[in-house]
């Protein structure tokens, strides 16, 4: 049984409990608590600043801010006198853009939003964005189709202010699992997507944890990979698991170099694979395993986790191999139905998660952890604007090649 190096405070909201990295842990040696060697995140350096501090949308109706992001704890907060750089957000995930921006030490900026009767949707920017340097967050989660529109209108707003940059934002990508053809007649929707973003005004995407990476090449605009892999590893180097006890796991043979990366993050830890059989879109059937997972801590890793068939079959077939826990370890949450269901059936120890895409109270369950990307996002959106990219590599690169 995995135990905390330190027993943290935690914070219950109806069945989520949110955890806080103890501060103490940092000024004590992890390798000294225990009488074998710990797992360890091995990023390329020391993150400047930390990662994976958990938080909740709202609480008694009212938004909760965490700590760490308030002004007084900004390094280097921004100067607000310096209207270049400004932030807009949509409908979409407006908790994450309001972290962002604090990070950022900055406000939101003012836009104005609406449907109209019959669905169309209406975008003013509120405020002058001319030879503004302009970020706008939105996700393309559900309803992936409203938000894509939103998000092409707001972008093409500020084209028509005049703002000299326009960056997209996309902390979640809808529509990159159709980047390629597997059947005669399919279409490619990752590159008509990428084709409607380009061609709407914008001049670059920020986006985090692509389905696969050659939907960069979709894009005839640069784009700026941010994986939120390195916030789940920080998270789990503070747990006092045994490196001989743990082994990561990918789901499928297609995450098998996501896994890889992510093993070797986590003192070179083995890897084991799910070999499945699809048999079409949201089925998956679970045939065998590859890998030694008796006795052991599994960590199962991927991007995203839409019904959780695959994953949830997975750690099925793991505890069915001896597996002594199972950990569920994703960046996007998308939880189509019946997703909570199957997580919270008591298949995994916990479901690690990150807020790229927001997440309602009644999808809340005891084994879920959420972990914010804002600070990801917020120190890449600074390095880009800035116009230095070298500084941010360890955040964005987890040596998947």
């Amino acid at each position: 049984m995995a135990s905390l190096l330190c027993a943290p405070p935690s914070m219950s909201h109806n069945r989520i409990s949110v955890r806080f990295p103890c501060t103490s842990c940092a000024e004590q040696p992890r390798l000294g608590l225990s009488p074998r060697a710990s797992v360890r995140c091995s990023l390329l350096e020391p993150l400047k600043y930390e990662n994976g501090k958990p938080g909740v949308p709202l609480i008694n109706g009212e938004p909760l801010i965490p700590s760490f992001l308030t002004k007084t704890n900004l390094q280097s907060p921004i100067n607000n006198h310096d209207t270049r750089l400004r932030i807009f957000s949509g409908t979409a995930n407006p908790a994450l853009s309001q972290e962002i921006a604090c990070y950022l030490g900055l406000e939101l900026g003012k836009i104005k939003i609406k449907r109209f009767a019959d669905g169309e949707i209406y975008v003013q920017l509120q405020e002058s964005v001319r030879g503004c340097d302009v970020y706008l967050v939105q996700p393309t989660c559900p309803p992936a189709n409203e938000n894509l529109m939103e998000l092409l209108i707001m972008i093409d707003a500020c084209r028509r202010a005049s703002a000299k940059n326009i960056t997209a934002v996309i902390p979640y990508f809808g529509y990159a699992r159709a980047d390629r053809k597997t059947q005669g007649r399919e279409s490619i929707a990752a590159k008509l997507v990428a084709n409607l973003i380009t061609e709407a005004g914008a001049n670059r995407v920020l986006a985090c944890d692509l389905h696969s990476g050659q939907s960069m090449g979709y894009f005839d605009i640069p784009v700026d990979h941010v994986y939120g892999q390195p916030v789940i590893l920080d998270y789990l180097a503070s747990k006092t698991i045994c490196s001989d006890d743990l082994v990561v796991v990918s789901p499928d043979v297609g995450g098998v170099a996501r896994a890889r990366a992510f093993a070797k993050k986590l003192s070179d830890a083995p890897l084991a694979i799910v070999d499945k059989r699809r048999h079409g879109h949201n089925v998956a059937e679970v045939m065998n395993l590859i890998g030694d997972v008796k006795g052991k801590i599994a960590v199962m890793v991927d991007d995203m986790i839409d019904t959780a068939g695959t994953i949830a079959k997975g750690a099925a077939l793991l505890h069915e191999e001896g597996a002594r826990e199972v950990y569920a370890c994703c960046t996007h949450a998308v939880f189509s139905p019946p997703a909570i269901e199957r997580l919270s059936s008591g298949l995994f120890q916990e479901v690690i998660i990150t807020n790229t895409i927001p997440l309602s109270e009644n999808n809340y369950f005891p084994q879920l952890t959420i972990l914010s990307v804002a600070n990801l996002l917020g120190e890449t959106i600074w390095h880009v604007h800035d116009d230095c990219s070298g500084r941010y590599e360890p955040f964005s690169s987890l040596g998947i090649d």
